[in-house]
Formats: structure tokens, C-alpha cells, sequence
């Protein structure tokens, strides 16, 4: 389902995003190397660097893995042997809820935080660079972007509708400290977020949201994204209903894990560019 659905948005990143599996046949796709005792070498080395505590990597995927798990378990057993057919998603709405606008806000803006966590972690640099994720976020490709546009279409558009961002700024202006240690997301990752408590922590997801919020404007707007033409792409092996979409954000969101695919992705490609380099 996670493949099917990245897949379903090539139309807004056209031809950006491969589905690289297994770690020998990335070596060769990110490094053109052909010669198998370089290629031994490289993962020898990339294995080495993931497995030393001091550096980020270990971190940055727990991060992927626990953002996605928080929201994921609901109805995963029960779609297990819906894999490789035609989903009706309306078979499934009796195990369903749509989240309020106002945890769906919360959950996309801690996925957000830990996109931009996860990058200090993997570059080395300290965990509270907003501005150099900012710097980065406009020369990113490939599973990055595909996380990042899955961010604003899967958690956005879809369950959130045309006006995402103006609702998000007002969830996030409007609750407290009270309202994130409710959510299952911020419980699994706040020592990881920047501050000292609960309020300084919501604060740095505010103005981490603020400092991308542009960002987001500009991808939905320079592509023509809508809830209804993200919805029409996935149709093709979900069956739902125009007026289902809040159903459509929460079957997604049970069904896939693309935070954890693509993050894995990310952090192979890292490696093995610094694996490379080094050797």
C-alpha cells in the first residue's frame, strides 16, 4: 500500500522518485559503481558509520520509524490480506475515524519537526537548525521530496482540505502544553524535540511550521494540488467516494508507512554517499 500510494503521486513530482530496494542495488544506483569489491567496501564502511553511537543515523531512523508507527497500528492486521487487490475503501469505514482537524494539525506538524530533526541528525549538525534545513529543503530530490510532497498530500490536502495551512497555524496557535502530552505522537518523540519542557517544545513546532509554511505554499500552489486531484490519482486501487476524503486521510494513514519507507531510503542514500567519499 505504501508503494502503491508514493507511486499514485508521481504526478507532482514526475520521474523523481524510485523505490530503491536492498542495500547492494542502492550502492550501485547512488554510486554507479559496478566493481564488487568497491561495492563491498562502500556497504562495509556505510555499516560501520550506522553503527557508530556517536554519529546521528541510528537516531534519525527511530525517528522516521516511531513518527509513523504512532498513527499506523489501527486496521494494519486488517488490510494485511487486502495487499495486491483493488481496496474498497468503504468496506473498512466501520474500523475507521477521522482524526479532528486538530490532532491531524498536531501529527502533521511533529512529522514536519521530525523531518527537520532527523536531517541535523544525518548532516551532524545541532538539532535545532531550523535554517539550515530550510537552506536544504530547496535542493531536495528524490525519496526526500517524495516525503515531503506524501507530507502535504497523505496529511495535508487530503484529510485537512484546501485550507491546510491556515488551520494548522490556528491548532497551533490556539492549544498548550496540556494538548500535546494528549498526543501519542509527541509522547514517543519529545525528548527528541528541541526545549527544555512541554511549552518551549511546542513552541519550537511553531516555528518550525512558520519556517516551512512558505515552502508548502509555494509546492501546492507551482503544482495545482487540490484534495480532489490528489484523491483522483489514488483511485486506481482505492475505492472511495468524493465524500469520504476525511475516511481516505485515516485509511492512508493506517495503511501506509511512508515516513518510515522513504526515511530509510534517505538514510541508505547518506551513507552511502559518505561511505564513498571516505573510501
Amino acid at each position: 500500500m505504501t508503494t502503491r500510494a508514493l507511486n499514485a503521486l508521481d504526478f507532482v513530482i514526475p520521474g523523481e522518485w524510485e523505490n530503491l530496494v536492498g542495500f547492494e542495488n542502492t550502492i550501485r544506483t547512488v554510486t554507479g559503481e559496478d566493481d564488487e569489491e568497491i561495492i563491498q567496501e562502500i556497504g562495509d564502511r556505510a555499516v560501520y558509520l550506522f553503527n557508530d553511537r556517536s554519529q546521528g543515523y541510528q537516531r534519525a531512523l527511530w525517528l522516521y520509524q516511531t513518527i509513523d508507527s504512532a498513527g499506523s497500528a489501527l486496521g494494519a492486521a486488517a488490510l494485511a490480506n487486502k495487499v495486491g487487490e483493488k481496496v474498497p475503501l468503504l468496506g473498512f469505514l466501520s474500523n475507521l475515524t477521522p482524526k479532528p482537524d486538530k490532532a491531524q494539525s498536531i501529527d502533521l506538524s511533529l512529522k514536519l519537526v521530525v523531518e527537520i530533526v532527523a536531517f541535523c541528525q544525518i548532516n551532524g549538525i545541532p538539532g535545532d537548525s531550523i535554517g539550515d534545513f530550510l537552506g536544504a529543503l530547496g535542493d531536495y530530490g528524490s525519496e526526500s521530496l517524495m516525503r515531503m510532497a506524501a507530507l502535504v498530500c497523505f496529511d495535508g490536502l487530503i484529510p485537512l482540505g484546501p485550507d491546510l495551512l491556515l488551520k494548522i497555524e490556528e491548532t497551533l496557535s490556539g492549544i498548550g502544553s496540556s494538548d500535546l502530552e494528549e498526543n501519542q505522537g509527541f509522547r514517543s518523540i519529545k525528548d527528541s524535540i528541541p526545549g527544555d519542557d512541554s511549552q518551549s517544545k511546542l513552541g519550537f513546532i511553531g516555528e518550525s511550521f512558520g519556517a516551512v509554511r512558505g515552502w508548502i505554499d509555494g509546492f501546492i500552489t507551482d503544482r495545482g494540488l487540490t484534495p480532489e486531484t490528489v484523491a483522483s490519482n489514488l483511485q486506481s486501487f482505492i475505492e472511495f467516494t468524493d465524500d469520504k476524503l476525511d475516511y481516505l486521510g485515516a485509511f492512508l494513514d493506517v495503511s501506509t508507512n511512508y515516513y518510515e519507507h522513504t526515511g530509510i531510503q534517505t538514510l541508505a542514500r547518506r551513507l552511502i554517499e559518505r561511505a564513498s567519499a571516505e573510501i
